[in-house]
């Protein structure tokens, strides 16, 4: 397949070049143009296909793009596919949110993801001899985790879950995934990591828990959007040290 691809490239036919080296992947296509608008400089629309929003601008003076991933395992690995093989895209970050079960999370801490367990039958594909334990780039998570103690935000380092069911008919997932040390749930990063692994590139993901599964708390909005804004600057901290 050649450039530009069949979910990339609407605004300006991107090529090879024109999306930097990293990437960062919210899920919400919005919140990749708010990262663009109030973090970026000179950000240019790079995509717009299915409103799959992406940007290339520079941060701190090195090149960061920021596109959406949609929402699930198939769209984001649809999307890192893409951007791994056909972009030369060399590392991307997952900045999203997550639903808190460790039994030491707390409201707006940043959980950095060591590894992504997952009910998904994405590593299918792979054949793996056995039970595959997709995990994050230690170079990158590393940066990060140095990036948030410099900033002192909250920061767990640890498992999460990504699974493809958002409303589980079972009522007691959340205990189960805890008796395991998971730390928060949601539904990208295993994707993101099988998908790296196998194209033998760098990721990571970085969350903000934003509601927890067994006290019920959720954030506001104005809670959320402040919330966020840490993750991103993490995340953008430790992409200008990988550019």
């Amino acid at each position: 397949m050649s450039t530009p691809t069949p979910h990339n490239s609407a605004c300006n036919s991107a090529k090879p070049g024109d999306i930097a080296k990293i990437v960062l992947m919210p899920g919400d296509p919005l919140r990749a143009k708010y990262i663009a608008e109030n973090f970026l400089e000179n950000a240019v629309c790079f995509n717009e296909i299915r409103n799959m929003l992406g940007f290339t601008g520079t941060y701190k003076g090195k090149a960061v793009s920021v596109m959406g991933s949609g929402m699930g395992i198939p769209s984001m690995g649809l999307y890192a596919y893409e951007l791994y093989y056909f972009y030369d895209v060399e590392g991307i970050i997952r900045v999203g949110s997550a639903g808190g079960i460790g039994e030491n999370i707390k409201m707006r801490d940043v959980v950095i993801a060591m590894s992504a367990s997952t009910d998904s039958n994405f590593a299918a594909q792979y054949d793996f001899p056995g039970i595959l334990a997709p995990t994050a780039d230690y170079t990158l998570l590393r940066k990060a985790v140095a990036a948030a103690e410099e900033k002192q935000i909250s920061t767990v380092v640890g498992p999460v879950f990504s699974s493809d069911v958002f409303y589980y008919a079972q009522e007691n997932m959340a205990s189960r995934f805890q008796r395991m040390g998971i730390l928060a749930l949601e539904m990208e990063t295993a994707g993101l990591y099988l998908t790296a692994a196998y194209a033998k590139k760098k990721a990571l993901s970085i969350l903000t828990v934003t509601d927890h599964l067994f006290t019920g708390e959720a954030l506001s909005a104005k809670e959320r959007q402040e919330s966020l804004d840490e993750m991103i600057e993490v995340s953008l901290e430790t992409a200008i040290c990988f550019a």
